[in-house]
C-alpha cells in the first residue's frame, strides 16, 4: 500500500477539496502547493504522479487530527521523518477518537476480523516482544471499513 494511495483514500473519504487539503498540511506543518497535492493524488501510473514523503505524510496527518480533534495547545508535534502502517494507524485512532472496539467494529464492517490482543500488539512500543509491525492488509482493510463508516457523512 503506497501512501499516495493512503492520502487518496482519506481525501475520498471525507469528501476534502484542494484548498482543504492546503490548510490540512498547513495545520500540520507542511506549506505545499496545489500541484503539489495533485501530483500525490495522481494515480501511480499518470507520468505526472510524484511520491508523498513520509514528512509530508505525516503532517497532514497532523493537520488531520488537528482538524477533526482540534489543536493542543502550545507547540505542535513536527511530523515524523519516518512513517509505518503502525504510526499511520495511531494517527487514525486519534483523530477520528477510536477505542479498540470501534477499529474491531470498522474491520468488521468489510467483513475482517482482528481480535483485541491483535490490535493492541500495534499499538505497543516496537521495543517490547508483543509488538507486532501492522501489515497493508491491516491498514488496507482498516481505510476501506473507514471509507464505509465515514464516506457522505458531514465532515
Amino acid at each position: 500500500m503506497t501512501k499516495n494511495d493512503i492520502l487518496r483514500r482519506i481525501r475520498y473519504t471525507f469528501d476534502y477539496n484542494d484548498s482543504e487539503m492546503i490548510a490540512l498540511f498547513a495545520s500540520g506543518g507542511k506549506q505545499v502547493t496545489r500541484a503539489e497535492v495533485s501530483d500525490w493524488l495522481k494515480k501511480e501510473d499518470d507520468p505526472e504522479s510524484k511520491e508523498i514523503d513520509d514528512e509530508h505524510l505525516a503532517a497532514f496527518l497532523n493537520g488531520f487530527i488537528n482538524e477533526k480533534r482540534g489543536k493542543k495547545e502550545g507547540e505542535q508535534p513536527a511530523p515524523e521523518k519516518k512513517l509505518n502502517n503502525n504510526i499511520i494507524l495511531r494517527k487514525l485512532k486519534i483523530a477520528l477518537d477510536l477505542k479498540d472496539e470501534d477499529i474491531i467494529n470498522i474491520l468488521e464492517r468489510v467483513r475482517f476480523r482482528l481480535g483485541k490482543a491483535e490490535l493492541s500488539a500495534f499499538f505497543r512500543n516496537p521495543s517490547q516482544t508483543q509488538y507486532r509491525p501492522l501489515k497493508d492488509q491491516i491498514l488496507r482493510n482498516f481505510l476501506h471499513g473507514m471509507q464505509e463508516e465515514y464516506h457522505g457523512k458531514e465532515k
